[in-house]
Parts: C-alpha cells; structure tokens; sequence
C-alpha cells in the first residue's frame, strides 16, 4: 500500500465543521427545485395546529411541497424547494438545521458455517436461529416468491409488529407471510428528484416496479443473508451448491424498498424508511448504502447517522456497510459510534478458473462463468490497450474494433466501466472471451461473476505477465479452464481488497470499521426479473445469486445481531456490538495474522477493525462495554457540537457538561491513542473504560496488555472482582508513546491490545488500542 499524509488541512477541516455547525450548508447556487431535508425544534409547534403536518404546511412550505414528515428518530420534515424558498425557511427560530437531499449508493451459504455457527449447539441452538427476532432491511425490496422467504414451520408473527404489507406494482399484501411480515416503499425523495430534472436522470419504469418488489436483486440478496430459511439444492448456474440458509434463519423480516434501480437512494427516503421501521416495531436494521465518494459528512448532516441514532436510543441494533473504497486510507464510510460498522473479508470458498497461455504459462484467476467451456481450445489473444487509448484498454462502449477482437480472448483493463459490462463489449465485437485484469488499485483482490462469455478475472501480477506475454509474441494464444467450486482455501478470512479502511476520517478517536464479516463472492437469493450479471440484455434467470461488496457482509452481523438478541433479549445495541468486536478472530485458518487482499501483506485494525466475526465465542463474551445514550451526547459534546446541534441528531435537547468530556473516554470496545507529530520524547494519555458482567456472577478478571515497539501499556487495576452484587467496574488505561522509538506504518500508526481473562480459557474479552500520530490542528 502506498504511503499516505495526512495533511493539516484535513483536521483543520474536520473541526471547523464541528465549530461552526450553522455556518456551513451545501447549497448549490441555482434556483431550480429541488428537496431539502429540514430539523425542526417539535417544542416551538403552536397549539393551534393538530398536527405538525399542518404547522409544517401553514408555517414553512404549501402543503404539495411537503414530501415526509418526521416524527420518531426526527422532528421535520422534507419538501421540494428553491434556493431562496430553503434560505428563508433557515432563517425561521425553530428551524435547527437545512440540508439538500443528497443520493446514496448500495455497497456491493457456506458463510454461516465459517462464522463459526453450528446446528447442534451454539448460538444458532441456543438462540432458536434468530425466532421472532424482526430484522428491518433498508434497501431495493425484496423477490417475495423465493424459497429463501417461506415461512413453513414459523409460529405466527409477533405480536408487538405493527408494520404494514404494503400493495403496489406486482405486489400484494398476499406476498407477505409469516416470514416477511412487512414490506414498504419509499418513493418521495426519488420522486422530487427526477421530476425536477435532477442530475441522475428519469427512472425506467419498464424496469422498475412502483412497490415493494425488487428490480434489482440486492435487497432480495441481503435480506437473505441476514435472515433466508434453509433451501436444499442451492447454487447458482453450478457453482457453490449445497443448502443456503441466513445468519438467523428463524427471524422476521420487514423490508423497506429505499433504493431504485439505476437511480440510487435519496436521503429523504431512507430518513423516513428509518422513521417508520422504529415505529413498525424492528428489533435490527440493516443498511447496505452508503455514500460514493467515501467521504464520510458530519453526523448532523448525515441522514444515516441521524435515523440511525434514532434507532439506537431506542434499543434497536444497527449495522451498516463501510463501503467499497478499498484499499486506500480514510476510505470507511457510516462511522458514527452508534452504527457498527462493517468491513468485507472472503471465506472458505473460491471459485478458480486458469489461463493458459500458449508459451505453457497457466495464470490463477476466478470467474462464476456458466455456459459452454472453451475444451481447451487455443484463441488467439489481444489486448487492445496497446494502442494507448483508455476507453480501448478498459472496454468501454464502443471502443473496440471489432476486425482487432473478432474471433479472440480479449483483455480489458479493470475500471470506468462494471467488471460484466466490459463483457458485454467484448461480445458486441466479436470477441469469444475475455481476461479482465486488475490495476495497481484493486492489486490481487477479485471477486467472481457471472459473465455472458468466458471470461476469467486476474490479479494485477497476473494481468501484468499475461499483458507481457502478447508484447513479446508475434501470434498470442490462450484459453481458460473453469474449474468450480473449491472449498477448504487457505488463508480464509483475508480482508477484500475493496473493503473500507481507517482511519475514521470524522473523529479518528473512534476505531472504523467495528469488524469484519464475509463479503466475498457470498451465494443469496436473487430477483427474478433480471439476470445475474444485473445487465439488461442478460436473459438468463436464477434463483440464487453470487455478489460481493460490504453490502454483502453487511448482513451477515445483522443476522448475528439478530441471534445475540434472541439469545440475550436484555442486551442493548452496544453490548451486542461489544460482544461481536471482543470475541473476534484477528488470525486466518492458518493460525496466522490477516492479510490484506490487495497485496498479501499482514493487515493493520484500519482493516479489519476488532477481527472478524466469530459467533461461537460471541454468544458467551464474558465482559461487554456498554454504552448508554448519555454517552453519546457526552461524545458529541467531546468533539465540539453545540447543544442546537447534537439535538439534531438526537431530537430531544442536549446538555453538555460544564467540564468538556474527552472523546476517547466513550466506553468503546477499542481504544485509540492520538498524538501530535510535534511531539518529542514521550507522551501519555489516559482512557477510562467500563465492564459490565454477563458471564458467571463470582468471576475475576486479569489483565494482559500486548503493546508495540515504543509504546508502554499500564491499566490500573490490573484484576477486576465481580459478584451477585458487582457487576460493573471501571479501569484506567495509560498508553505512553516515545515518539523516538516507534515504528510506524503507512498509516503513521502502531497497534496493539489488551484482554481481560478470566483463566481456564473460557473468556478472552480483546480491545484493540491504535497509537496514532497525527498532525496537530491549530484549533
């Protein structure tokens, strides 16, 4: 991985934005409509009016402007307006913050197993497999009719739902069963968007259902993730047949259809999809979206953020993706401490296709390609990125000549364009098969599709050898050999190379991404009405579909969420999420520290946060670290909110303390040390973390801290006694960093650990601490 600074505009930057909250918008300067997401202060409503629909309509906007009240994890509402209209509602006393609705993207079984869950014993029996818990899925709807969402042998829906089957486009309120028990749509914000000529263009209805079904195939792949009943005799077109099951086979699902095939997911709908399913009665939501840019937008201007601390104050569990900016730094995207925040690793399984080439090379690859195999049979090979020309070199659109590629395996560069389209390209122009090899960015990390001609995906060393090849060959040939399904790969996990990495770019106190879960080449259910490749011109149909992305992994903790809460009904957002970080694995199948997909390399907790998720320990952690919803506010106060803000977030108002808190001292499960680079010698810093018992009543508990070259780890007491009647107890931690002795990786930090035993091997409860050098702001 290449060195990265870390310059002190970013800091600057970071805090300005928590300094001065009211005084930084993101208006364009047009004066066209467009919708705008307004935080109201609810207490300044007039008794007059009934409702704050008709306060919102008299008092800011007509009542056609108004597109979605807010009333549970928000008070506000959202409405199609103009600059100037916006500019006057911001001035209005009761309005605490406007923000323009922004467009957000989707981040995209053997897998159960490889999280350590077993049929007989564990937190799958132990659990029920999830039974009654009701999981809310936020993404493209669902494909009611797969075998994934059968209720056969579930009990009746629980009681406490009060969610809807909502009928639109092909779907009816008889498509919802005893397993989806409820199912909505949210078309609002996508609406405004594109009827006022937005930049993201007008919504093919041909291909997209007004309703709760799913065009797109990723909701209906997520839901089944977290939560698909056993199906026997699954695969998809061959590869990875067995029996697919969800984390939580047992658990209700409620989808929430906020995203919209070819046209995203707009803030205001996911806000109000938040809202409801707090209401309807979730006990976990799960949100594969996120923003494309991988830059991660103060919490108060982050609907994600805002809906999802809605949910957390009010005991529900959240997991979000972290996005797909892989493997670059400061790519984590969703990393408010309230979220948890998952990254992607592989499992087990790979499915490897080789080249041969016709000097006798034979270059490892993977693809999910099904139809006719090449026999062995020698093509002649070209790579039209010779000529210099980019569009060439990556396929794009009509970039190919096709008298160059007619009749050949063409290779095509990685990027610009989706990895299946390039395909499709290849085959426009006569080719009969394609290698497409990865760039210096994406390094050795691949992930399998399911292409339309034989195509096979290679690693940058490989594309590299194989781009050498046709440069020294007068007449290049080549074939490929699909080879399956392996299962048994060593090293298992490793960190997708796509996966989001720290450090947390909004408050480096705070470790992101929480964890990592399977997120490679994962088998789930798939729509019905479109292809594996997801292109139009795919006519293939499949019941099950092989993805990738954080999206992917995303639902896989949403699933365990939902176990540890059918399993512990008392526990609460954050003790779940304390469960799942400090039992974590951080070593692979060979016993041995991760390594990152990109380049083989031993990885830093930038990458895979606590480790990857390990259920079997989870169940029975030990010691959790709680946190309550003071804390947070406490926490928003530490990095410079001001009241009018954090109550944004939080809707009810806030009260900092008189004596500022330290950010680091949230009882997070993972500590980080920051130090200036203006340092000299030694420094020290002190961090108060909090344990609450959830094993047996009379344990006790040592310490044993592991600390890196340069830096000296004290925790004070170093054994901590618990009772029937003492179940909580506090220590300190001093991390002391010599700035002359550490050595420092390419994100300017060391990292380490410390772990709570309490003997015999039955409990290891594991905090990751991160030293950092980072540059000093002048605020």
């Amino acid at each position: 991985m290449a060195s990265k600074s870390f310059p002190l505009l970013f800091l600057f930057f970071s805090i300005f934005l928590y300094s001065f909250p009211h005084q930084i918008h993101t208006f364009s300067t047009d004066q066209t409509v467009q919708t705008f997401i307004i935080r109201v202060d609810s207490r300044s409503k007039p008794s007059i009016f009934p409702t704050q629909y008709h306060w919102y309509a008299s008092e800011f906007a007509d009542s056609p402007r108004i597109l979605h009240v807010y009333d549970t994890v928000f008070h506000g509402f959202s409405a199609s307006l103009t600059q100037d209209q916006a500019s006057t509602i911001r001035r209005h006393p009761s309005v605490l913050a406007i923000f323009e609705d922004r467009r957000r993207e989707l981040h995209t079984t053997r897998s159960p197993q490889f999280l350590g869950l077993r049929n007989q014993r564990g937190l799958w029996y132990d659990s029920d497999y999830g039974s009654d818990v009701i999981i809310g899925v936020l993404d493209t709807g669902i494909w009611p009719e797969r075998r994934s969402f059968s209720d056969t042998n579930l009990g009746p829906v629980p009681s406490r739902w009060k969610g809807a089957c909502e009928a639109g486009e092909k779907f009816s309120a008889g498509n919802c069963n005893r397993k989806l028990i409820g199912a909505r749509f949210f078309t609002k914000g996508h609406d405004a968007s594109m009827n006022s000529g937005g930049p993201f263009g007008m919504n093919n209805e041909t291909l997209e259902y007004r309703s709760p079904r799913d065009s797109d195939g990723h909701g209906t792949h997520t839901a089944s993730t977290a939560a698909g009943m056993y199906v026997f005799e699954a695969n998809m077109s061959g590869y990875a047949p067995g029996i697919a099951k969800g984390v939580a086979p047992k658990a209700r699902l409620a989808v929430y259809k906020v995203c919209w095939k070819n046209s995203g997911c707009f803030d205001s709908d996911i806000l109000s999809a938040f809202d409801t399913a707090v209401k309807d009665g979730v006990d976990v939501i799960s949100i594969s979206i996120g923003g494309s840019d991988g830059v991660a937008a103060p919490y108060y201007l982050d609907p994600i953020a805002i809906g999802a601390y809605g949910a957390v104050s009010r005991g529900i569990f959240v997991s979000s993706s972290g996005g797909n900016g892989g493997p670059d730094l400061m790519t984590v995207t969703n990393v408010a401490p309230w979220l948890t925040t998952v990254g992607a690793g592989t499992i087990d399984r790979n499915f490897p296709a080789v080249i041969i080439l016709g000097d006798g090379q034979k270059l490892s690859g993977v693809s999910l390609y099904s139809g006719a195999p090449l026999n062995g049979k020698m093509y002649s090979l070209v790579y039209p990125g010779k000529s210099g020309i980019l569009s060439a070199s990556v396929c794009m659109e009509n970039s190919l000549d096709p008298k160059l590629v007619k009749g050949k395996i063409v290779i095509c560069d990685r990027g610009n364009s989706p990895r299946v389209a390039k395909g499709l390209v290849v085959k426009k122009a006569g080719g009969v098969g394609m290698i497409l090899a990865n760039g210096m960015n994406a390094g050795e990390g691949l992930v399998g599709d399911a292409h339309i001609l034989p195509a096979c995906a290679i690693g940058v060393t490989e594309g590299d050898l194989v781009k050498k090849y046709v440069s020294s060959t007068s007449n290049p040939t080549a074939t490929i050999d699909f080879q399956g399904t392996l299962l048994g790969i060593k090293p298992a996990p490793i960190v997708a190379s796509f996966s989001g990495r720290g450090f947390n770019g909004l408050d480096p106190q705070i470790l992101k991404p929480d964890l990592i879960a399977p997120g490679v080449n994962i088998l789930a259910a798939w729509t019905d009405a479109i292809g594996p490749t997801g292109l139009e011109s795919d006519t293939r149909r499949t019941e099950f579909n092989i993805l990738s992305g954080t999206s992917m992994a995303c639902p896989h903790v949403s699933g365990a969420a939902a176990l540890l809460k059918s399993a512990h009904p008392d526990w609460s957002p954050a003790a779940i999420r304390s469960a799942m970080m400090t039992t974590a694995n951080i070593f692979d199948n060979r016993k041995q520290p991760m390594t990152d997909e990109a380049n083989g390399k031993v990885l830093s907790p930038y990458g895979f946060g606590a480790g990857h998720i390990n259920l079997d320990k989870a169940m029975d952690p030990g010691l959790i670290y709680d946190i309550t919803n003071e804390d947070y506010v406490n926490f928003l106060c530490a990095v410079g909110y001001v009241p009018n803000t954090i109550q944004v977030i939080t809707k009810a108002p806030a009260n900092c303390p008189k004596k500022k808190p330290l950010a680091e001292n949230l009882n997070y499960p993972s500590i980080t040390a920051l130090f200036s680079t203006a340092t000299v010698g030694a420094s020290s810093k002190n961090f108060i973390r909090t344990v609450t018992n959830v094993g047996h009543a009379n344990s006790i508990y040592v310490v044993k801290a592991e600390a890196p070259k340069g830096v000296t780890v004290t925790v004070k007491p170093t054994k901590l006694v618990f009772t029937e009647t003492v179940k909580k107890q506090s220590y300190i931690v001093t991390v002391t960093a010599d700035s002359k002795n550490l050595v420092l990786d390419d994100s300017s930090a060391v990292f380490g650990s410390l772990s709570w035993t309490d003997g015999g091997n039955l409990h290891e409860v594991r905090s990751t601490i991160v030293v950092s050098l980072l540059t000093q702001s002048p605020l």
